[in-house]
């Protein structure tokens, strides 16, 4: 794995030979800014240092993207482990009973009937992500409408076929998102079968009893951290309704302070700091960030004398630079740039890398979880506690989904409906199934290859399991 030293990025003690005017540029979109005049009032200064940003000697050497040609599935390189829980949540909300009873009984002796292909679609799931691939924000893909009832049954076959949501989103229980879901996607979602970017950090309630949570919307993030079992979880707010000082540029409202639960926290010790989700106050929770980094051992207030020693762990819960919205214009900055600034920061004051743990994709661990839900998933779908032969990931960030799809040795499926915008297929990150211009394109190609050419996408309530046990009489 290459390592990148600060000679790396030495500033130039004159300019490079050949270099170039901003005049020179002047009207060229390759070049750079142009001085706005041209009656000969200005006067250009040659620049004496490198092009290289100034943040760019405080990068961290492992903040940027993996890429699964580089063998680079991993952000983590200090030998820390990521602890995942040992068995998935039990499902609050059910996407499983059907009310349709005469229907499932036609079903399964179709399924009966057609024994090859109802084996083959037991052996087959899905694992999707979710904003780009099957919604913008709150509006749903409307291709993605149909690749769900399809999967949920709407086939020749009638049969469910098992899916995962996977996502590196995440800031509200999971109860809340899978039934914000249920409703932006006009169907049924489980919490058995969703895994946000914090879903398997649940499991660091174990270590940790003490902890500093941040992002999400308001201090819904608290409710997640208790639920994981978090003994102790501290919201920013409440160090700002204890001393509204420690952060000079704070977004602090009544609201907030209502919420708030204050405590004197100089006598307080921190175990670890969370990062579950975006920061919605960039200004406090770096500033908290940064003291507890910096704190002996985990004490508001204070300074240690080696800060690397006394360092308290930090652990973001995913790393994309960028995901995609209902804006209309190029993607959104997510939390990955929020940690890369906290590197930044912290190498500026320290002079050494952070050292920090970062779950979601395309980590192993939260690949390594998914296969645990989709094996529990499969149990309650088909009574068959089993992981699937062929996985297929559909995602449209090559960085996150399609690496660690790839590093995991699932089918991946690149969509480009989100972030990925490119050409025949990603450089660094290839989708090992290809490219397709939507999640249903991607879902129909996927069962075709599994279940046939001639696989029906419509579930055929007339159909007659023994003179067209084939699916022959439904339609596509």
């Amino acid at each position: 794995m290459p390592r990148f030293e600060d000679a790396d990025f030495a500033v130039d003690a004159a300019p490079a030979p050949g270099a170039r005017s901003p005049r020179d540029a002047r009207g060229s979109a390759a070049g750079s800014l142009p001085i706005p005049s041209d009656a000969g009032n200005t006067v250009e200064i040659p620049a004496t240092r490198s092009s290289i940003s100034d943040a760019a000697q405080y990068m961290h050497n492992l903040s940027f993207a993996p890429s699964s040609r580089d063998r680079r599935a991993s952000r983590n390189s200090f030998g820390t482990s990521l602890p995942i829980p040992r068995s998935p949540r039990v499902s609050r909300l059910s996407s499983v009973v059907h009310a349709d009873v005469s229907r499932d009984i036609l079903a399964s002796q179709v399924q009966d009937v057609n024994k090859e292909k109802t084996a083959a679609a037991k052996n087959m799931a899905f694992a999707f992500d979710i904003d780009g691939v099957l919604a913008h924000g709150n509006e749903a893909i409307e291709e993605a409408k149909e690749a769900l009832a399809i999967l949920n049954g709407d086939n020749e076959l009638g049969i469910k076929i098992p899916y995962i949501l996977l996502t590196n989103g995440g800031g509200k229980p999971e109860e809340e998102r899978c039934a914000q879901l249920t409703e932006v996607l006009g169907c049924p979602i489980s919490t058995d079968q969703f895994i946000q970017s914090h879903t398997p950090m649940q499991a660091l309630a174990e270590y940790y009893d003490t902890v500093l949570v941040c992002g999400g919307e308001g201090q819904k993030i608290r409710k997640v951290a208790e639920n994981y079992g978090f003994k102790n979880v501290v919201h920013p707010k409440d160090i700002l309704a204890w001393d509204p000082t420690v952060s000079p540029w704070r977004s602090f409202s009544e609201e907030d302070r209502l919420e708030a639960k204050p405590r004197d926290f100089s006598k307080v010790k921190f175990d670890a700091i969370l990062v579950f989700a975006d920061s919605r106050d960039y200004a406090t929770d770096m500033q908290l960030i940064m003291d507890l980094l910096l704190a002996d051992d985990g004490k508001m207030l204070t300074r240690s004398v080696d800060p690397v020693a006394n360092r308290i762990p930090v652990y973001f819960s995913q790393g994309d630079l960028v995901f995609p919205t209902d804006h209309k214009g190029p993607p959104r900055l997510t939390q990955g740039l929020f940690r890369i600034s906290i590197e930044a920061q912290y190498k500026a004051l320290t002079g050494v890398d952070l050292e920090r743990v970062v779950y979601g994709k395309p980590e192993r661990a939260t690949y390594t979880y998914a296969d645990e839900v989709l094996k529990a998933w499969m149990e309650q779908l088909h009574n068959e506690a089993r992981l699937p032969e062929n996985v297929y990931m559909v995602g449209d960030n090559p960085a996150s989904d399609i690496c660690g799809g790839n590093m995991h040795g699932w089918n991946t499926c690149l969509v480009r409906t989100g972030v990925f915008q490119g050409g025949d297929n990603d450089e660094s990150n290839p989708a090992n199934f290809g490219v397709f211009p939507h999640v249903l394109e991607a879902v129909k190609t996927a069962l075709r290859k599994e279940l046939g050419q001639d696989f029906k996408f419509k579930w055929n309530p007339k159909v007659n399991p023994v003179t067209h046990g084939d699916g022959a009489s439904a339609v596509e």
